[in-house]
């Protein structure tokens, strides 16, 4: 038998009492909460698109539109997502709680503009551009994965201690 768990301190948890306190109650969560999934439904579809035009080479207009929605998705996460940041960090970007997860978010907007870029001045071949969506939507995937397992990290942590530290805020708050 292994040794008991012990819980994890308040330093590991991702968000201090008031920086949880203004998560929960920020509209900018329920905006994020929303606009994740269907970023990702938008991103599982038109991977599907690009992938039918590079393996058979139809749908290079059905491809195309798919990028460029999911690339709107993406302008708009990251849009809110930077105002989240502040209303919970202070910052609009690089809060030391999602800093890496923010650096990989840059090179997901560089690649995804590339592309429009590309697409826009017709600057690469159809199967080329496409291959930078691919790129594009590599990063993605990294940048979500890191996101999911830092927020999973995080409620693994949170449920470890013993007490809720959004009511120990609002108690030292009120009192």
């Amino acid at each position: 038998m292994g040794e008991p768990r012990k819980p994890l301190n308040r330093g590991s948890d991702l968000y201090t009492p008031e920086q949880r306190l203004r998560r929960d109650t920020s509209i900018w969560t329920t905006v994020q909460g929303v606009l994740a999934p269907l970023q990702f439904l938008a991103f599982a579809l038109s991977l599907v698109f690009v992938i039918n035009f590079l393996a058979n080479g139809t749908g290079y207009s059905a491809a195309v539109i798919s990028v460029l929605i999911k690339t709107l998705f993406l302008f708009a996460i990251m849009v809110t997502g930077a105002i989240w940041e502040k209303v919970v960090f202070g910052r609009y970007l690089f809060a030391p709680a999602f800093f890496w997860e923010d650096v990989v978010s840059m090179l997901v907007i560089c690649l995804h503009v590339a592309y429009v870029i590309s697409w826009l001045f017709d600057l690469q071949a159809p199967r080329e551009q496409m291959w930078l969506a691919i790129a594009a939507y590599t990063a993605y995937v990294i940048n979500a994965a890191q996101f999911l397992l830092k927020l999973r990290a995080a409620r693994v942590a949170s449920s470890y201690n013993n007490s809720d530290p959004v009511q120990e805020f609002a108690a030292e708050v009120s009192g």
